[in-house]
């Protein structure tokens, strides 16, 4: 339930409100319906850096979009036929780090781990690919 998730999320102090300019976007959707528009939406108005996976990013791009590939900015490859592509510290801290928490913004600057604002996903739809 959201609150829970609330509580996970403010478990660890930070001084910085939890309302933060969207400047980092990880996009990774199997449904890419309309995410061609949100994404310009974010690029062109709030100047956001969208990182994104495989067709994801090949959609984006096909539209004219600035995208970096998870891959590149983890350095790690995708793998065992896509399904490792957002494993990582960098996008896992990126995630996790708490704004204004002292600890945790030396420690991503020690390992280059850049804050992630916003994530945009979407499951695979396992029950119509088994069907």
């Amino acid at each position: 339930n959201n609150h829970t998730m609330v509580n996970i999320l403010t478990a660890v102090q930070g001084s910085q409100s939890d309302v933060v300019p969207i400047r980092r976007a990880l996009i990774s959707v199997s449904d890419k319906t309309d995410i061609v528009s949100l994404a310009t939406y974010l690029s062109e108005k709030h100047n956001t850096e969208l990182l994104s996976t495989g067709g994801t990013a090949k959609k984006l791009r096909e539209a004219g979009l600035k995208v970096i590939d998870v891959s590149e900015y983890t350095g790690s490859p995708e793998c065992l036929d896509g399904r490792v592509k957002t494993l990582h510290p960098k996008v896992h801290g990126g995630l996790l780090g708490v704004r204004g928490n002292e600890v945790h913004e030396k420690e991503m600057k020690e390992n280059g781990i850049g804050m992630i604002d916003l994530t945009i996903l979407n499951l695979y739809p396992f029950e119509a690919t088994v069907a």
